[in-house]
C-alpha cells in the first residue's frame, strides 16, 4: 500500500491544492448555512428552534413572516417588518394591503418578486400573489427538499470520494482509517434523511444537528490528518540485520 511519502511532488502538490479548496470550500458552505438559517426564531445566532422553523415551518405563523424574520431580515427594515408581522397578525386584510403593506414591499421586496424580474419565486405585487405567502409556515415543501437532496448526495458525495481516495494514503490504526472514510457517507444520509423526518416532527432536527456535526468532524479530520502526512510523514527507517 502506498503512503504519502511515497508521492511525487507532483501528486503532493495536486493533494495539496485539492485538500484546501475542499476545506475552504466547506468552510464557505457553513459559512453560508448559518445566514441562511439563523435567525428565523427571531433571535440572533443559530438555535435548534431555527432548524424545526427551516423543515417544519412555524406553524403558528406564515412563509411570508419566516421570511422577513430569517433569511430576507437583511433586506427590511426592522420598523416595516413590524408593520407587516402585524398586518399579518391581524388577518392579512385587503384593505390595508394598498395603503400600507404594498409601499413597503415596493421598496424592499417587489425589484425580485414580481412578472418583470423573470424569477420563479412568489408574486408579491398583487394581493392575490402575496395571500399565497400568507398561509400557515409549514416549512420547505417537500419538491423543495427532494431537489436539495439529490444535489446535496451527487455534490457532497463526489467531495467526499475525492477526500477518502486521498486520505486513504495516510498511516493510521485500520479501524480508525475504515471508520473515518464510512463516516461521512453515513452521516450524510442521515441528515438528509432527518431533512424529511423533520418536516413530519421537529424532534428530528436534533439528528439534523448531529449528523451534520459529524459529517463536518469527520471530513475534517481527514483533510487535516492528509495535509499535515503528505508534507511530514517520514518512511519509516530499516534497520539493518
Amino acid at each position: 500500500m502506498r503512503r504519502f511519502y511515497d508521492c511525487s511532488m507532483s501528486e503532493k502538490l495536486l493533494y495539496t491544492a485539492f485538500l484546501f479548496i475542499m476545506g475552504v470550500g466547506y468552510l464557505m458552505a457553513m459559512v453560508f448555512l448559518y445566514t441562511t438559517h439563523q435567525g428565523h426564531d427571531g433571535k440572533p445566532g443559530l438555535s435548534i428552534e431555527d432548524i424545526v422553523d427551516n423543515y417544519y415551518g412555524n406553524r403558528s405563523g406564515t412563509r411570508l413572516e419566516a421570511a422577513i424574520r430569517g433569511p430576507m431580515a437583511g433586506y427590511i427594515e426592522l420598523g416595516d417588518r413590524h408593520e407587516i408581522v402585524a398586518w399579518l397578525k391581524s388577518g392579512a386584510p385587503e384593505k390595508e394591503y394598498t395603503s400600507l403593506i404594498r409601499p413597503i414591499l415596493k421598496k424592499t421586496c417587489l425589484a425580485c418578486h414580481s412578472p418583470a424580474s423573470g424569477l420563479k419565486i412568489p408574486d408579491l405585487s398583487t394581493y392575490e400573489g402575496l395571500r399565497t405567502v400568507t398561509a400557515v409556515d409549514t416549512g420547505e415543501s417537500v419538491h423543495t427538499l427532494m431537489k436539495l437532496s439529490h444535489i446535496h448526495l451527487f455534490g457532497i458525495g463526489l467531495v467526499l470520494l475525492g477526500v477518502g481516495l486521498i486520505f486513504r494514503f495516510s498511516v493510521m490504526r485500520p479501524w480508525l482509517k475504515y471508520t473515518l472514510i464510512v463516516l461521512p457517507f453515513a452521516a450524510m444520509f442521515a441528515d438528509i434523511l432527518a431533512w424529511f423526518l423533520t418536516k413530519w416532527d421537529p424532534i428530528y432536527a436534533y439528528t439534523v444537528v448531529t449528523s451534520g456535526a459529524l459529517l463536518g468532524l469527520a471530513l475534517g479530520i481527514q483533510i487535516l490528518t492528509s495535509l499535515y502526512q503528505i508534507w511530514f510523514l517520514k518512511p519509516p527507517v530499516e534497520v539493518g540485520s
